[in-house]
């Protein structure tokens, strides 16, 4: 018998499903980017003068794009295991399908934009309300956080010891370690 080649997953590979969330541009497509082992599957159209006075563009100058479906990505740890990475769009018009989206997964990562943080928290509620853990990664735009994990903690009213850090999403290293702490803290709700 022929065994499985070593850059794909056996068949028999354990898959563990993990949302990306948070509000409308804070960086769910870039972080499932950076740290996917596959082109990420993407479903980014142009925002178009429909969206005015329906997408708060506000603090975002540059967006020109914005998912209205979902965003995939893959991460192969062994042949035992391969997690599975599904972005969920951040408008609220696209909100019905987290429900969808988050069955069975075993965790999410809500990710925050300090200067929206409004846009974060319909996310940790609808977490919190489902039973599902998470971790929020507070985006660093512009290589720049003004406010400590703590004010952003109680800015957030977190109701439970969700851990929250800071990541650049566009990096690989900073994306693993938002994916890195979600892992152990959902293993941790395991014991």
């Amino acid at each position: 018998m022929e065994s499985a080649p070593s850059d794909r997953p056996a068949l028999d590979a354990t898959a563990v499903k993990i949302l990306v969330s948070g509000g409308f541009g804070v960086g769910k497509t870039t972080l499932i980017g950076a740290v996917s082992e596959i082109p990420p599957l993407r479903t980014e159209e142009l925002i178009t003068d429909a969206s005015a006075g329906v997408d708060d563009l506000d603090g975002l100058p540059g967006k020109t794009t914005t998912t209205v479906a979902l965003d995939f990505g893959r991460i192969t740890i062994n042949a035992q295991l391969v997690v599975y990475l599904f972005g969920t769009p951040g408008q609220d018009r696209f909100w019905f399908m987290w429900d969808e989206l988050a069955r069975g997964a075993v965790g999410a990562v809500v990710l925050a934009d300090t200067r929206r943080l409004p846009g974060s928290f319909p996310a940790v509620d609808f977490f919190e309300r489902r039973g599902i853990p998470f971790t929020v990664g507070v985006n660093c735009f512009d290589g720049v956080q003004p406010y400590t994990v703590d004010q952003v903690r109680a800015a957030l009213a977190l109701t439970s010891p969700v851990p929250v850090l800071l990541c650049d999403a566009r990096s690989r290293e900073s994306a693993k370690d938002v994916l890195g702490t979600l892992v152990g803290h959902v293993m941790s709700k395991m014991v």
